[in-house]
């Protein structure tokens, strides 16, 4: 198979769905003839034609709303927000009205919506640049939340979100867009930096929405990551040489509870790690289903490692990031717990 980047296999993702079903377009601030500002959508245009990929003025509000009313009609929009942090103004539109049609209209309306959004940090983009919003989304009905940790993932989700009769957020994690990296030129590169390009099969494949997966299988201990944390979680067990059971979690909402429960209820101990602020952060609701449904299996507390409560920090965005040292302290704490 062909070794891609995240962002090839994003692309490689949107063509083949563009190729098979002439429903499906593309737009938004730059994807067109520029190719998008991280070139996820470069060359569609000129693949398609501007009809199908094409450029939208500078409304968040306006992309969304649109891409709204197209669904509705029978078109099939996979548009991007240029980067997560703009997503308020289109905020209403996906709230509500794109998460709330085939309730409102009992089943006589779907929404097949996917609004693709760059998440994180990386990039020393401060405050307006490096957000991670997922909870925002993973509260409101009717909407599905996916954040792919590896290129293969990311292409068969982001096919199978097209696919989808209902309207899907698709949070792509920036670090992880170029394979191997350092987060900036000027920061030494690390051990849990380093992942290796993803092998993708071209042509069409879908990944399930709402089926998470074991990383790493283990006895000691589990961990419940997703994104650009999976990797950390990978340094930190082998830093720390503690056999933990790592699982990629995949897609928010739907969340798979099943596969949560079973290694938690193996292992005894649960840690929860994410990039976004800690307080209302979707480690709490994962720290929440964990303790209602296995609380009789638990051994030591659940843990919650996360970004801190503070405004984005521009110059100390890689203090704010939990690496491996943080989450090794926690995971030390639970199994001296």
């Amino acid at each position: 198979m062909p070794r891609m980047t995240m962002i090839e296999a994003i692309r490689g993702a949107m063509d083949v769905s563009m190729e098979r079903d002439a429903n499906v377009v593309v737009f938004g601030e730059d994807v067109g003839y520029f190719g998008g500002v991280f070139r996820c959508t470069q060359g569609l245009q000129q693949k398609y034609g501007k009809s199908r990929c094409f450029d939208a003025p500078i409304s968040e509000l306006g992309i969304v709303g649109t891409a709204i009313g197209m669904a509705t009609y029978g078109l099939r929009p996979c548009v991007e927000i240029q980067f997560a942090d703009y997503m308020y103004p289109a905020y209403d539109q996906i709230v509500s009205e794109a998460a709330r049609l085939r309730y409102r209209s009992n089943g006589e309306f779907t929404c097949p919506l996917v609004v693709r959004m760059p998440t994180g940090g990386g990039i020393f983009g401060g405050q307006t640049h490096s957000q991670s919003p997922e909870a925002l989304f993973t509260h409101v009905s009717g909407l599905k939340t996916v954040v792919p940790s590896n290129p293969y993932d990311a292409k068969g989700l982001l096919i199978a979100a097209i696919e989808d009769p209902d309207p899907v957020i698709f949070l792509e994690p920036k670090r992880l867009y170029n394979g191997p990296f350092d987060g900036h030129h000027d920061r030494p590169v690390t051990p849990w930096s380093k992942h290796e390009l993803g092998e993708v099969p071209e042509g069409h494949y879908t990944v399930p929405l709402g089926k998470a997966v074991i990383r790493r299988k283990g006895a000691a201990i589990t961990i419940l990551a997703y994104g650009t944390m999976v990797y950390v979680a990978e340094a930190a067990v082998a830093e720390t040489g503690i056999d933990a059971e790592i699982i990629d979690l995949r897609t928010l909402l739907p969340l798979d509870l099943e596969t949560i429960v079973a290694s938690v209820k193996k292992t005894g101990r649960c840690v929860v790690i994410h990039e976004a602020t800690l307080t209302s952060g979707f480690g709490a609701e994962l720290a929440a289903l964990v303790q209602e449904n296995c609380f009789f299996h638990l051994e030591a507390p659940i843990i919650r490692v996360a970004g801190w409560d503070t405004p984005y920090p521009h110059a100390q965005e890689w203090d704010y990031f939990p690496g491996p040292a943080r989450l090794g302290r926690a995971l030390v704490d639970a199994m001296e717990a």
